[in-house]
């Protein structure tokens, strides 16, 4: 059975940290706690790894991955150009529950799905997230549950669902799930909520003048 850290009991954690860091390493995967839900993350540059990810959730290419990274920074490695709007919306809502489709560098080895050249980038607002991803890298992390089924808001539920395709299990309790993340796209001429979720509309467009609701 696939290991389960109780990541309330600091030895635990930091043991946990580096069991997910070591499993991301060789191209399995992790089930974390976000800031919304659970999720399952990979390697976000492992083809494989993340081809393992949506096999493990029963999803297509089509419905590739998003990234989550642990601070505005790493996003200099995976963007090409970060529009004045971007820098303003992460200025007031990450780390927190807003994602942003972006244009990723051309030259980036990675797949994540049927992108179009774009990624869906966050940075979540959970301490044990942060932890992780500033040891382990940029991740592609999506919802750890099978496709069509709910969300899961603790660990016990993601392991109903995922079991032993997932190498480690770090539990940090109860998310504030289930609402998910807000979604804007910013890769055309003007900003576009593509998903209403944590954030309003009202909320999104008090910083981003001219958005639009698709």
């Amino acid at each position: 059975m696939s290991p389960r850290f109780d990541c309330s009991d600091p030895s635990a954690r930091a043991a946990g940290i580096d069991a997910a860091v070591t499993a991301l390493g060789q191209g399995r995967l992790v089930v974390l706690p976000t800031d919304t839900v659970y999720g399952v993350g990979a390697d976000a540059f492992d083809p494989r790894a993340v081809a393992g990810l949506l096999s493990a959730k029963g999803r297509g290419r089509h419905k590739p991955s998003p990234v989550l990274v642990g601070s505005k920074e790493a996003l200099d490695d995976l963007v090409a150009d970060l529009p004045g709007i971007a820098e303003d919306l992460i200025g007031a809502f990450w780390p927190g529950g807003l994602t942003l489709v972006l244009c990723h560098r051309p030259s980036l080895d990675w797949d994540l799905g049927e992108t179009g050249g774009t990624v869906a980038v966050r940075m979540p607002d959970h301490p044990l997230a942060l932890d992780l991803l500033a040891a382990a890298g940029p991740m592609a992390v999506s919802s750890a549950n099978l496709t069509d089924r709910p969300s899961p808001e603790d660990c016990d539920a993601a392991f109903g669902m995922l079991g032993d395709s997932v190498a480690v299990y770090l539990d940090g309790g109860r998310t504030a799930g289930p609402v998910s993340s807000s979604i804007v796209d910013l890769t055309g001429d003007a900003p576009v909520l593509v998903r209403e979720g944590v954030l309003s509309a009202a909320e999104l467009a008090a910083v981003a003048p001219g958005l639009t609701v698709r």
